[in-house]
């Protein structure tokens, strides 16, 4: 699940929240669910600059809202690439979750060792067009204390921040895909709250046909 966010969204908060809690209760029978929390940059001009937010979130969401018809906005929520919504809807989102696992995934392997990270990729969706393969990296238990804008004086809590997020190339014509891919982590970053994410995601529908993730604490 992407969560489109920027800390000074006073809506947003909530929606932190909720994805959090799906993650770590994972209440979601047979299905994993992985956060993703992208900072976007263009609540920055309002008074609050987001430390974690960049451009690329925000163009993310941007190819996102084309798809889907809607405006950019926060707290927006995307589940697998296929749907959208409201981030802060936490029983929405839940049955969006199982709704959208219910699609055919394609076989993914994540194995990070000796900074880097070995991806492979097969046997995608039967009917699968081109689709590219994604790197992200997250950061959990991030928080912020806002000093100015609409949540001035709060200590906001993130779900899990994407760092980083790596194009790695696309799935060849036979259906397969493989990359072995150094990693750079600033050592500001906390190790042990960090994850690698690979994401395999159609590039016309942008739905996500492959998801593997694996934890940077080596």
């Amino acid at each position: 699940m992407e969560l489109f966010t920027s800390e000074g969204c006073s809506s947003c908060p909530s929606a932190d929240a909720a994805l959090r809690d799906l993650e770590t209760a994972q209440t979601v029978p047979g299905v994993e669910v992985i956060a993703l929390g992208e900072h976007v940059d263009y609540w920055n001009r309002l008074g609050w600059k987001d430390a974690f937010s960049a451009p690329a979130y925000t163009a993310r969401q941007r190819q996102y809202a084309q798809g889907f018809g809607t405006g950019s906005y926060t707290p927006q929520a995307v589940v697998n690439g296929r749907y959208e919504l409201v981030g802060s809807r936490t029983g929405e989102l839940a049955a969006t979750v199982a709704k959208a696992a219910k699609a055919p995934q394609a076989t993914v392997g994540l194995r990070v060792r000796q900074g880097r990270a070995e991806v492979r990729v097969q046997n995608l969706p039967a009917g699968t067009p081109t689709a590219e393969v994604l790197l992200a990296i997250t950061e959990s238990g991030l928080s912020s204390q806002v000093g100015r804008g609409e949540n001035a004086g709060r200590l906001l809590r993130h779900a899990a921040v994407v760092r980083q997020l790596l194009p790695l190339g696309r799935v060849g014509a036979d259906g397969t895909f493989s990359a072995d891919q150094a990693l750079t982590l600033p050592t500001a970053w906390q190790r042990p709250n960090l994850r690698a994410v690979v994401l395999v995601q159609e590039v016309a529908s942008r739905h996500i046909v492959g998801v593997a993730t694996a934890a940077l604490s080596e």
